[in-house]
């Protein structure tokens, strides 16, 4: 089928083809995940970024220039990028939707050229590019498009060269990687790349109906204040007299689940939703496996609370009266005139954003002085929207942020774009890097001696995880079986075990085998008290010297996480 031009009703079908084909693979993209932990994987993140450009661009489904929905991909890009390949993935059609942003139509030169620039967009945005990876893939599939460009007038010749030349590279990529070669799998950004190509070529040839619907993913936990809008926009009580309020406590919290220190009854979410539903309206329960957030409103919020203890802890409970929040919104607001600036709090000069999962880690970074905590990490990728909120919300002049994870430094680097304030990302990869560089933060500091400071206090640490294979593989000389224990040392895993202790234990020794004066532990949700009191005893007994400091982090997957100085 030839198309000697893309409209914007084609190229809003092309790329809704692109994420609903990435969609139907995620799961193939995150078996390729290189480490076999239970991190944030690169399909996920990929789908989600995508899904939030598509979603962006069904906002705007009625404009007529490709241009335009282009710009709407982008910005829905941008801000839903998730992980280090959903940001790349958002610049790559950054710089796409810069070289057609006066367009109505393309034609195949200027289709070819849109590949070509966003490849050059996100070389950009990456400090120190990989070859290997979904760069690779994308630069030589841009490259073969191009020259494709050069002897045809139809686009859809243009992106079948692109298309087959990403497929050549993929299947090259584990040349260019040898961690690749050695676990046997291609890139993992990189594959997702291709399954988008695979979607938006099935439009322009045919192989898919123009009319597919594109139906945004829900991802599978949100936020509790994201559980809040969704439910009050359902909320017909706000409309009326407070005195008819019938359920008159807006109540949420999380349930987390699969807890050791009592027995619970076993979690069914059908049956859960059903049960907490006599306790009052406006209900919206979100699950995985191992926590569930709910938002209700009730009348006895404790008896909602009591029933949902059956299944495990609660957190994060927020209670409040909506009978009184009803009659402070109604009544006569104050005069602006009678607001008086200097009775504002005053904007401090620095104010800090941190990454963190466990309510524990949560609690120490607001104690040492993080002003906004973002839920995410390992499991759970925050998106650049996510991290420009949060700096937003900070009452500062400028915001230093710390990522704690490397697979969201590049999310927080595009935040920092896209914000007015002054911003300055430690790139630290860890929660233990994280804490060395806040207790190194000086109020009285200059910016740039904060974040000399900061970066060498990351610089004088060793971090360690320990968590589980999720799959059999071959890494580094290690063979790993699903569900062994593994002792992850600056990033690398460096032994496994069948004993979560004894590979913790092996883990610690290996870290303080040249020398060591203090150690931090910061133990996880799964992770009982008996164990932490085991294993602190045994490194007592192994290192007399050194000064061992516990904390309770109440991170998921992660037994263990632990700072070497």
């Amino acid at each position: 089928m030839a198309h000697h031009t893309i409209d914007a009703s084609l190229f809003l079908h092309m790329m809704r083809a692109g994420a609903k084909r990435l969609t139907s693979h995620v799961e193939k993209v995150n078996a390729l995940n290189v480490f076999p932990v239970p991190d944030g994987d690169t399909g996920t993140n990929m789908n989600l970024t995508i899904t939030s450009g598509v979603a962006e661009m069904e906002k705007r489904a009625s404009e007529t220039t490709v241009g335009k929905l282009a710009e709407a991909l982008s910005k829905g890009l941008l801000m839903g990028a998730r992980g280090n390949s959903g940001v790349i993935l958002s610049q790559l059609f950054r710089g796409f939707a810069k070289a057609v942003l006066d367009k109505e139509v393309l034609n195949a030169r200027q289709f070819a050229d849109a590949f070509q620039q966003g490849v050059e967009t996100a070389y950009k945005a990456v400090m120190k590019p990989v070859e290997g990876t979904i760069l690779t893939v994308a630069r030589e599939a841009a490259d073969a498009g191009m020259k494709r460009s050069w002897s045809t007038e139809d686009p859809v010749v243009v992106l079948t060269a692109v298309l087959d030349e990403a497929k050549r590279t993929l299947a090259r990529t584990p040349d260019m990687l040898p961690v690749l070669k050695q676990t046997g799998v291609v890139d993992a950004g990189g594959q997702g790349l291709v399954y988008v190509y695979e979607g938006m070529l099935s439009v322009m040839t045919g192989e898919q109906e123009m009319e597919v619907e594109f139906d945004v993913p829900t991802p599978a936990m949100t936020s509790l204040d994201e559980l809040a809008e969704v439910a009050h926009a359902h909320n017909a009580q706000s409309m009326i007299d407070p005195a008819e309020i019938e359920y008159g406590y807006c109540t949420e919290f999380i349930v987390k689940l699969n807890i050791d220190r009592r027995p619970t009854e076993k979690f069914d979410e059908t049956r859960f939703r059903q049960d907490i539903s006599r306790f009052g309206d406006s209900l919206l329960v979100v699950a995985d496996d191992d926590l569930v957030k709910i938002h209700i409103h009730a009348e006895y919020p404790g008896d909602a609370m009591t029933y949902a203890q059956k299944y495990g802890d609660l957190i994060r409970i927020k209670i409040e009266n909506m009978r009184e929040q009803y009659e402070n919104v109604t009544s006569s607001p104050k005069p602006v005139a009678e607001v008086v600036p200097d009775e504002l709090e005053p904007e401090k000069e620095f104010g800090i954003v941190a990454v963190a999962t466990g309510d524990g880690i949560a609690k120490i970074f607001t104690s040492v002085g993080v002003d906004q905590v973002i839920e995410g990490g390992q499991s759970m990728n925050p998106s650049t929207e996510d991290i420009v909120k949060a700096i937003e919300k900070v009452h500062a002049k400028h915001v230093i942020v710390l990522p704690n994870n490397k697979n969201i430094i590049l999310a927080a680097e595009q935040a920092q774009e896209l914000v007015e304030k002054d911003v300055t990302v430690i790139p630290t990869k860890t929660i233990p890097q994280g804490l060395a560089a806040l207790l190194a933060f000086e109020e009285s500091y200059t910016a740039d001696k904060n974040e000399n400071k900061m970066k060498e206090a990351i610089a004088s640490i060793q971090s360690g995880e320990v968590t589980f294979a999720v799959r059999d593989t071959n890494i580094d000389g290690l063979e790993i079986q699903k569900d062994d224990f593994l002792g992850i040392r600056e990033g690398k895993i460096v032994l496994t075990g069948t004993d979560m202790l004894d590979t913790s234990y092996q883990l610690v020794e290996k870290m303080a085998e040249d020398g060591a004066e203090i150690l931090t532990i910061l133990y996880g949700a799964e992770v009982t008290e008996d164990q932490v009191n085991d294993l602190t005893n045994r490194l007592e007994n192994r290192f007399p010297e050194l000064e061992c400091e516990v904390y309770y982090g109440g991170q998921p997957l992660y037994y263990f996480l632990f700072s070497v100085e």
